[in-house]
């Protein structure tokens, strides 16, 4: 298929326990300017390549992006990405710009959610969400090449989630 339609791309990532699923799950119902896909939904073991960085994942998720877009509204994707994984792929020129929002939370709510909520007994997995809702903090003042939004949801509701990404996503559509 030949792109005709370059618009631009939302990206909405996280760490595991953070309410991106759910606040993207809120969208999804609502959506109507936009298409919503969570990134899960493509995902097969032979794309566990952290060494490169997922690298022919993003590859196919920019492509799938791009061909959705075709039908004239701009895709939301939830999942978790950063910047220098999309930025330097060769189908980033399929869109116009991408934008980054980051849902994060305290380190205290994301434990809870992640102990209690989910259950999560693996340290290692834990740790790992911890540093990545951590260095997403950091990354939205100190990455002026590609700016990250971030959203804090240790005290709001998915709903209120949604309706202020709804309004971020609106903004730069318009």
């Amino acid at each position: 298929m030949r792109i005709t339609k370059k618009l631009p791309l939302f990206i909405v990532t996280g760490a595991s326990c953070v309410g991106k699923t759910t606040l993207c799950n809120e969208l999804f119902i609502n959506e109507k300017e936009y298409i919503v896909m969570e990134s899960d939904l493509l995902w097969n073991n032979i794309y566990n390549t952290p060494e490169d960085d997922y690298f022919e994942y993003n590859r196919l998720w920019l492509k799938v992006c791009a061909n959705i877009a075709q039908a004239g509204k701009p895709v939301v994707l939830c999942g978790c990405r950063v910047p220098k994984q999309l930025e330097n792929l060769p189908e980033r020129e399929l869109f116009t710009k991408i934008h980054y929002l980051a849902v994060v939370c305290d380190d205290a709510v994301l434990e809870e959610r992640m102990c209690k909520g989910r259950g999560v007994s693996d340290e290692d997995w834990l740790r790992s969400s911890m540093d990545f809702n951590k260095w997403l903090k950091q990354q939205s003042s100190e990455n002026v090449s590609y700016p990250i939004t971030l959203l804090d949801t240790s005290d709001i509701s998915p709903i209120q989630a949604a309706r202020i990404v709804d309004n971020w996503i609106m903004e730069k559509i318009l």
